[in-house]
Order: C-alpha cells, then structure tokens, then sequence
C-alpha cells in the first residue's frame, strides 16, 4: 500500500491506494477483505470542492451540500425528537420504529447493519459525537457514497418507496460502482478508485430521475395500535406522485428544480477536470428553520458545516421560497354597506402540493385592511412571537382544527393550507404511527392536478373537495369584512405566510421532554419560534 498526500482546498489529505490486482485477490495470507462498502463524505469532499466557476462563484460540491437538510439529516433535532416520541408513544415497535427511521436518515449506518442481518438503530449514536463502531457513518446523514451508489432496480415503483432502494452489488472485479451524469476516462477512473478504496464512476441517467429522490421522499408509515400492532397505512409523504398528477412531470424532474444546474460550465472536480454542466448539490427545499437552529446550536449537534455556509444555505432557501414557491394577487376592492369585499388569489408555482412532505408544515393567508391612519381595520391570519396563529383552532386547542373557507368574514378565520392528522377513532394527532386518516388535506395544488381524479394517497380531504374555487394551480378566497366606523381610502394587503414546523406540532413533544431529544428540540423552538416563518407571496391594493 502507498500514501499519496495532497493539498486540496485548502485540507490535508491522505489518499491509501493499493499497488497492484485489484479486488478481490488471493494471498498466501488468505482472501483479501473488501474495503469498505461506504465511505464517508469527507474522502469525496477533497476532491469536488474547490470548483469555482469563471465568473469566480464558488459551486463546491461539498460545501453545498454539507449546510443541506440531506446532510444533516440524522443531527436534526426535530427528527431526532420526533422518532423518539414515536418509541415512547409505541414502546413494543421500538426496534422496527428506529430501523424504519434510521433507513432515510441515518442510511449508511443502517444499511451497513442491514448488511450484518441487524437493524439499524438511531439512539445507540445520539448525542453527537459518538463513539459507536458506525456514528460516524450515521452521522454523515444522505452521503456522497449512498446516493450515488442507488441503483435503477426497482425504481418507481412501490417497493422502492419508504426507503426501497437498491444499493448496487459490487462488480466482477469487488469494485463498487458510484453512479453520475457522465462518462469518466480511465485516468479519472484510476485517481477515484485509488482515493476512496475501490469505487469506480459509473454513468447512469437514472441519477437525474425524479424516481431515484421518490425511493426516500414517497413514504408510507404504517399505522400503530394497541401493543404496536399494525391498524392501518398512512401516506405520510407522497411529493413524487402529488408530482406524478400535474402538468411539470413532462417539463421538470425534482432534480431540476432541487439541484439548479449552475449557468456556466465548471470541472466537478479539482483533479484535472474538465469543464461541464454541474448541478448544485444544495437540495435547495423548504426547512429554513431547521438550518437556522443547526447553525445556532451547532456545538450542542455537532454540526460540521461552517456558520457562513448554514447562513447562505438558510438565505437561500428563505429566497427560493419567496421566488419559486408561489404567486399571490388582490382582486377588485369593493365597499358596499359597511364591508370591504375583495378576492385574494394563490397560485402555487410548484410541482407538488404546497406545502408538501412531513405533515408539521403549513401555509397560511394573512390578510389585512389599514385604514386612511394606516391603522388595522382588519386582521386575519396574524402570527404570533411563539410561532401560534391568532385565529386557529388548532393551535388554540389540540383537539380541534381550522376548516377551509371559500369565505372569510371574521377574524378569527384563517385559511391555512395544511394537513392534519386523524387517528383510528378520528381525533386529532401529531402522533405520527397514530395517524391513519387525514382529516383535512387543502394543501394548494399544482398546476394540471385534477383533484376529482386523484387517487387516495394524493386525494384531497375536508370542504376543499366541494370548493370549486380551490383547484389545480391554486385557491381563491373571498374577504368580506366590517369596516365599522373606519374611514377609507382603504389599504388592503394579503401575505401568503409558511412554518417548516407548525406551533401545535412543536407544543405537543412538550409532553415528551422526560426524554432528551423531546426536551431538547423544545427548548431550541421556545428561543426561535420567532423565526419560524417565512413570506412565499405578497400583494397590495
């Protein structure tokens, strides 16, 4: 064996390579193991950072990706809370609940177990940083190695769902295949393999597929009973078909808009690239909140990502969210015996349900009318410095939950955009292996769904169905409110409003803080629910 060391990007690394036959070959000594199937994040960030476009923008790969949700998906203390409450809720699924979880958010530790005929576990690695054989794979969350080594078995259909995927055996030679967008010359071939102990790119277009995301972001959990026994599904988040039922399936993959390619060809690696078409690995989403407390509790979560690089991540997601989530406009404003009517429009710009995936989230109108003073005539919608919204039913009471309207006219009437949880005697839940129903789902669809023809997992449920207002591409709703004694002219602004993590559903682990996760998670919220919104939309008239 021989070490290469190099200077890349500014980090020392050490390359082991092995001089000679290749995998797997006999000795005297016996049979030579395998290296390992996975490796961590940072043998592939010495070598793809460092890009930096001619216009001088800086597009590593490894520096996008580490400030992502994907990366930091077993640290999220949100998760972490939230699988927890699940064991406690159902204490005799506790192993198959962490294995389940530990599949999408911890995969290389688990597949690994999977591999040795175990379950994968996810508190035998909590707190950060452990000291288990496999925290550090279990830490590095959705890594390098594991997603590019998904293979196209099965692929789209339901058995890749829920964390189906197939990792690829290794080839005749004991080499592991890593799949990417482009064919890779032997030289680069013989750097990558030597670098990382046996992998070799492969390329494959199924890496660009929206099917490859849907094998972890199509999840169907599995209702829990008395005695954990199975009492019923729920399609806790399906975005991939949401996005199979509208109009982008034949113009844009999730990938397109996730992973915007970068406007100028740039080498995807610093060792003698080549320029190409590079897509950003910044998984740009919807869980600002989120980044925002990894950067502000990062030593407690062990977050390896640089402040700088989780405050841009959090920018930018706060941006996509108020350029590319939705479009919102006010109709004519008319008053007529004491009431101002207008209309307010949302048109949701995306290829799924807004807000889609884990049901916590929601948006929300927040519609206001100002006097000739400026002063609040009228108010719907408002949010809170705890992150509740004045006006919920839900948030106000954990067993009820707000209708949807066709029309407002009071102000304790909010449109809220959301899904809620129905266990099997039909009461409210954000007890997830609880849920088995969806007692409202009027979350905006996208353009070219037809809710008459949804199938079940994708259907909508509540007032919405009958709302003929409320259709693929957005909602309309009506605002007929007093003006009392105000003087006009009127000033009428509407915000559409949006929370990765809903109050009610951050309040309810509060009853679970005898656990560390729950107690901790809940302290982060109370000191930042502050921050926990963001505007999609805004108009006045």
């Amino acid at each position: 064996m021989k070490i290469l060391v190099s200077i890349c990007g500014g980090i020392l690394v050490a390359f082991a390579y092995v001089v000679g036959a290749a995998e797997p070959a006999q000795s005297s000594a016996g049979p030579r193991a395998l290296p390992p199937r996975f490796q961590t994040s940072d043998r592939c960030i010495a070598c793809h950072n460092g890009l930096v476009t001619p216009s001088g923008e800086d597009v590593s790969i490894g520096f996008d990706w580490r400030a992502t949700l994907m990366a930091n998906s077993a640290r999220d203390p949100y998760w972490q809370a939230s699988v927890r409450r699940e064991t406690i809720d159902h204490a005799e699924a506790s192993a198959a609940i962490e294995d389940t979880c530990a599949t999408c958010h911890m995969p290389i530790a688990r597949s690994t177990a999977k591999a040795r005929g175990e379950r994968g576990q996810v508190f035998a690695h909590l707190p950060f940083p452990a000291h288990t054989d496999h925290a550090r794979e279990a830490e590095d969350g959705v890594s390098c190695s594991l997603c590019h080594q998904v293979g196209t078995a099965r692929l789209g259909t339901p058995e890749s769902f829920t964390g189906g995927f197939v990792i690829e055996p290794r080839d005749a030679q004991g080499n592991t295949r890593e799949y990417g967008p482009y064919a890779v010359d032997a030289g680069h071939t013989r750097v990558m393999k030597s670098s990382t102990e046996g992998f070799v790119p492969v390329q494959s277009d199924h890496i660009r597929q929206s099917e490859l995301c849907a094998t972890c972001h199509t999840l169907i959990t599995e209702t829990l009973g008395a005695g954990g026994k199975p009492a019923g599904r729920l399609p806790e988040q399906v975005p991939y078909q949401e996005w199979l039922h509208s109009d982008y399936k034949d113009t844009k993959s999730c990938q397109s808009c996730h992973m915007p390619v970068v406007k100028e060809a740039v080498p995807v690696t610093r060792v003698f690239g080549e320029p190409r078409e590079l897509a950003r690995h910044v998984f740009v989403a919807a869980n600002f909140f989120v980044q925002r407390m990894l950067n502000r509790y990062r030593e407690e979560l062990d977050v390896a990502a640089l402040p700088q690089e989780l405050t841009t991540a959090a920018d930018r997601t706060e941006r996509y969210l108020a350029t590319e989530a939705a479009r919102l406009s006010i109709g004519e404003v008319r008053i007529d015996g004491g009431r101002l009517t207008t209309e307010v429009a949302i048109e949701n710009l995306g290829g799924h349900k807004l807000p889609t995936a884990y049901p916590s989230r929601r948006a929300w109108v927040h519609f206001v009318v100002r006097d000739r003073n400026h002063r609040v005539v009228f108010e719907s919608g408002a949010v809170n410095p705890d992150g509740s919204i004045s006006g919920n039913d839900n948030d106000a009471d954990q067993a009820a939950f707000e209708p949807h309207y066709a029309e407002i006219r009071s102000a304790d009437h909010v449109q809220i955009y959301e899904s809620v949880l129905g266990d099997v005697s039909g009461g409210v839940t954000t007890g997830l292996l609880s849920g088995s129903q969806y007692l409202k789902d009027n979350r905006l669809l996208p353009h070219g769904f037809d809710k008459r023809t949804a199938e079940p997992d994708i259907a909508v449920h509540g007032a919405a169905l009958e709302d003929p207002d409320f259709t693929g591409g957005g909602d309309r709703v009506r605002y007929s409110v007093p003006l009392q004694s105000a003087e006009g002219p009127f000033e009428v602004e509407a915000e559409l409003l949006y929370q990765p993590i809903g109050y009610r559903w951050a309040q309810n682990l509060k009853a679970y803080n005898g656990a560390a996760e729950p107690k901790r998670f809940t302290t982060y919220y109370d000191s930042m629910a502050a921050a926990s919104t963001a505007t999609l939309a805004r108009a006045r008239r």
